[in-house]
């Protein structure tokens, strides 16, 4: 029997979010596969893709007591990975995010996702101080086997990073093409054009609301909703204050069945960042039926090819022409539509689960890396 041990990393800090859901459906897998088992290191978290596991610490009185504080989570769980990692009584290690706390820890087979390379391609855009490219490059260097979402994406890591390219393995996210979407309607909605997740630099956010703001007027009735990506906080507010659009933008914490609805009910999608690793969003709405407007950047093209719309990632007056155009061409969109509904044939939920479990299973019987990391 082939244990996987999954650490607690993003599930204590994420109730909703990609890469946790990620790891929720790679535990799936393990539990629908014969020979195959794992071990989930949390005791106690508020994430919604792990809400049925039998952890723990479960329960109202437990979650009155740990939810005072967003952290406790974060300490409990590690403390509960490190003793699970000193037993050491499991067969490969998969930890969710990058902390290296458990470098000097395991002893058997690392696998890690790298899931983009954005703080390396665009440093700029990241405080000096943030820790995450030093805790990267740990993981890299220890890994026995590493996944990467993209072919961008590896070939990216191979560039920054002196990496065997034979332990690096290219394995798309995917999505569940079967099961009917599943939604939550989302009341008083004027039209309009949906932006998912966050809106840091990269994001390219600020470029897509000036552009938004010099079609507002000839769209009087057109708004955008921001779906995730945290409140609005003072800075964003006023951002939107001085562009005039304080009541054209509307900002929804939406839950997965939410953002489905929100997907089906937009005149268009825009994905307007500088860079990403795969691009999750392009497959949720690709199942939604909703059109698709993205920055023509690499791994964009690598994961739509020609089912969206593309604008210079820069330009204000392309993006600006695109806007336009996808609001006034319902022929587009309904192209769009249609190619996305096939691009997204190529990306099944299985087929990802099961080559990533194909990478747990070509680790077993192997000794694990053993290197001294400055």
């Amino acid at each position: 029997m082939l244990n996987v041990f999954i650490d607690h990393q993003k599930f204590s800090t994420q109730k909703y979010g990609g890469i946790s859901r990620y790891f929720a459906n790679i535990i799936q897998g393990i539990k629908r596969t014969d020979g195959m088992t794992y071990k989930l290191g949390v005791l106690h978290a508020k994430n919604h893709y792990i809400q049925n596991e039998s952890l723990p610490i479960k329960g109202p009185v437990s979650d009155k007591i740990l939810n005072r504080n967003e952290r406790y989570d974060y300490r409990l769980n590690q403390l509960y990975c490190k003793r699970l990692l000193e037993k050491s009584d499991f067969d490969v290690f998969h930890p969710t995010y990058y902390d290296p706390y458990f470098i000097d820890l395991v002893k058997k087979p690392l696998v890690i996702t790298i899931h983009d390379m954005t703080y390396e391609r665009l440093p700029e855009y990241f405080w000096a101080q943030d820790p995450l490219t030093y805790q990267k490059r740990l993981n890299i260097e220890r890994a026995d086997s590493i996944i990467t979402i993209s072919n961008t994406t590896r070939k990216d890591m191979l560039s920054f990073f002196d990496v065997d390219p034979a332990k690096v393995s290219v394995i798309y996210h995917g999505i569940d093409i079967e099961t009917p979407l599943q939604v939550q309607p989302v009341n008083n909605l004027p039209p309009y054009i949906l932006f998912v997740g966050d809106r840091s630099g990269y994001k390219n956010f600020y470029l897509f609301m000036n552009a938004f703001r010099q079609i507002a007027r000839r769209f009087p009735d057109l708004h955008v909703v921001l779906a995730g990506g945290g409140k609005l906080e003072i800075a964003d507010r006023e951002f939107l204050d001085r562009l005039g659009l304080t009541d054209r933008v509307r900002h929804i914490n939406a839950t997965d069945e939410e953002l489905n609805f929100l997907y089906q009910n937009a005149q268009f999608f825009v994905y307007p960042s500088l860079y990403e690793g795969f691009g999750l969003p392009i497959l949720e709405a690709f199942k939604a039926h909703c059109p698709i407007l993205l920055s023509d950047t690499e791994c964009f093209r690598e994961v739509a090819v020609d089912a969206a719309a593309y604008f210079e990632p820069t330009q204000i007056d392309d993006l600006i022409d695109k806007l336009e155009l996808m609001l006034t061409s319902t022929t587009l969109k309904a192209a769009l539509v249609e190619k996305g509904l096939k691009r997204l044939a190529d990306f099944p939920l299985q087929k990802s689960i099961d080559q990533t479990l194909d990478v747990y299973t070509s680790l077993v019987g192997k000794p694990a890396v053993n290197r001294v990391l400055a």
